[in-house]
């Protein structure tokens, strides 16, 4: 975003790169259980430098990062390298999704826990922000999502942002062309950036199933990994450009960030 006028690029213009399960990059045990869990090499910090500003955090009833029964270490670690790149940096904003994971519960007080943390930098919930500017939102930089289990969800106008705001349509499979084509069915059926009041994630993710050989995360989510420009394109051929929002991948790198910003290029360019 440091190379766009934040005067002139409006929330809903930006196309986000996004990255699925990103804090699993130390889960498990290393050669014995990360490979089935690990959906990321870099920390949140590096990731963020590299381009991410959608992060998928889950945690369990201890703050402790998850993925599913494998934990790692504490959202601290999260919030602290998101502190960090934001000390770094003057208007980029980044969507901060945190979730308790499926077979935890809550953390306790996690709402207040994330107000005191992420303080002057939160955006709080308004459905006005998604036709604002970056500039009319600075200094305020970062949109948190909690996505609690049991606990009550955040309240319109709270400094925290509710479920609602943030959909998807996940869908479980390791085969590429089942995803790729789901991902185009899914988001042509949603309402074009312009007219909508949250945001919609695209996962460029296939997972290891157990009727499969292959059960670790890496050489299964390759598969799609290589299509992810292909998808942008099949957007613009299929007419649901216009609805592409959060674009998310395992393992992202530079060319994932490319792809994005060059959309996000064009659409404030008017020329896409």
């Amino acid at each position: 975003m440091s190379g766009l006028d934040p005067s002139k690029i409006h929330i809903n213009q930006i196309v986000w790169p996004g990255t699925h399960d990103s804090a699993t990059n130390k889960i498990g045990l290393r050669f014995v259980t990360r490979p089935f869990a690990q959906c990321q090499s870099l920390s949140i910090y590096k990731q963020l430098v590299l381009g991410t500003r959608v992060l998928d955090i889950r945690v369990n009833e201890d703050r402790r990062v998850c993925h599913g029964i494998l934990a790692t270490y504490n959202v601290d670690v999260v919030i602290n390298d998101v502190k960090k790149f934001l000390s770094e940096t003057q208007s980029e904003v980044i969507v901060l999704e945190i979730r308790t994971e499926f077979g935890h519960q809550d953390p306790p007080e996690f709402d207040k826990y994330l107000e005191e943390q992420l303080g002057d930098y939160l955006i709080h919930q308004d459905d006005h922000v998604f036709g604002k500017t970056i500039a009319e939102l600075l200094p305020r930089r970062v949109v948190c999502v909690w996505k609690p289990r049991k606990s009550p969800a955040p309240k319109a106008g709270s400094a925290l942002w509710s479920a609602g705001y943030l959909k998807d349509n996940w869908i479980d499979t390791d085969l590429p062309s089942t995803k790729f084509e789901s991902n185009l069915k899914h988001l042509s059926e949603q309402p074009p950036v312009s007219s909508r009041n949250f945001f919609y994630r695209v996962e460029n993710t296939v997972t290891p199933q157990a009727d499969n050989p292959v059960l670790c995360v890496k050489p299964v989510t390759e598969r799609i990994h290589i299509y992810a420009r292909l998808f942008i394109a099949q957007c613009y051929s299929k007419g649901c450009a216009d609805r592409l929002q959060i674009y998310s991948t395992d393992f992202i790198d530079g060319d994932f960030v490319d792809a994005c910003v060059g959309l996000t290029y064009a659409r404030v360019e008017g020329k896409a």
